[in-house]
């Protein structure tokens, strides 16, 4: 999983995977899912990241189990 935020396009990407994009739905208003060839989730988008969420450049990772 890869997540990175750009300042310039105050947008926040998580990459679940590798694999190559084949379509994008804007679920919801702002909120960008991308998908393989077979329908699964690989990607996310949030646009206006920081008008979304308290600090868009910060994440916290935790692994719980």
């Amino acid at each position: 999983m890869k997540v990175t935020y750009d300042t310039y396009t105050d947008t926040l990407r998580i990459i679940l995977t590798d694999s190559a994009i084949d379509e994008s739905d804007e679920d919801k208003p702002g909120v960008v899912l991308d998908y393989d060839k077979d329908g699964n989730v690989v990607g996310m988008e949030i646009l206006d990241a920081s008008k979304r969420m308290e600090i868009p450049d910060s994440v916290e990772y935790a692994v719980v189990g």
